[in-house]
């Protein structure tokens, strides 16, 4: 049954390469974990595909990288789970190191680049990359939870990726968050909203909140070691229970 987060908001029947599934797409039970890491400003531009999108700085030089583990428990189109890895940009504006971040954070409005998004099923990989140009594809993502802890492992044809391992605790009712995510489809940059509710919240700027580990066996995350990535996070979000909206992507033009 639709909580009152869904309520007021028009569903459209969507179907491609075969598939069907609705738009905007409703996640009605999830859980997500995100570890925010500095990384090198000029080095993450290197891999933006547009010369509009700029980093955001968290100190001059020094950019943040958002990794982000979802499982999606009930959603339209079936249960999956996902992993994001996105530079937070900011699109044909100028970015001020350190105050533009502050500004996103206090507004709970984030602006970003999806990098890479794998995901666990092809209906979630088809509808991402022919809907919205996301670099999806079909991964192994993994949760495990033990007292106090939750780990997701990210690999692919047996080539591991990344584990991200972060704290489990105690949590409260979270403010609404959304953000703005910057693609690329046939050459031409879209955007997308994300609105989500946190039912069951944590946040952290303890340095020992979280765990990043890179493997070496994988393409992506050797790109990432060479991002100089910090050791350590300046943010952790624990939500282990959220509910949340992805709407259609839009061109620039369409805001």
């Amino acid at each position: 049954m639709n909580t009152e987060f869904f309520q007021g908001i028009k569903q459209w029947e969507m179907e491609w390469q075969g598939m069907k599934g609705k738009l905007p797409v409703f996640y009605y039970d999830n859980t997500s974990i995100t570890a925010i890491h500095t990384a090198s400003t000029q080095k993450v531009q290197n891999l933006l595909p547009n010369q509009d999108m700029r980093p955001i700085e968290f100190l001059p030089g020094r950019c943040l990288v958002a990794f982000t583990a979802f499982e999606y428990r009930r959603t339209d189109i079936d249960p999956y789970n996902e992993f994001s890895i996105a530079f937070l940009i900011t699109f044909r504006c100028t970015q001020i190191p350190m105050f533009t971040a502050a500004w996103q954070m206090l507004k709970r409005r984030f602006t970003a680049y999806v990098w890479q998004l794998p995901v666990t099923t092809e209906i979630a990989r088809a509808g991402g990359v022919e809907l919205y140009g996301y670099p999806k594809f079909i991964a192994d993502i993994e949760f495990q939870r033990k007292e106090g802890s939750i780990t997701c492992n990210l690999s692919e044809h047996g080539k591991k990726i990344l584990s991200l391992k972060g704290q489990a605790p105690a949590t409260h009712r979270g403010k609404e968050i959304r953000y703005v995510t910057y693609s690329i489809k046939d050459g031409i940059p879209l955007l997308a909203n994300v609105v989500v509710n946190p039912l069951e919240f944590s946040e952290s700027r303890s340095s020992q909140a979280t765990e990043l580990i890179l493997s070496k066996e994988h393409s992506i995350s050797q790109a990432l070691m060479n991002l100089d990535l910090s050791a350590k996070p300046i943010m952790y979000q624990y939500s282990p229970r959220t509910e949340a909206i992805l709407f259609g992507a839009r061109n620039l033009l369409d805001v």
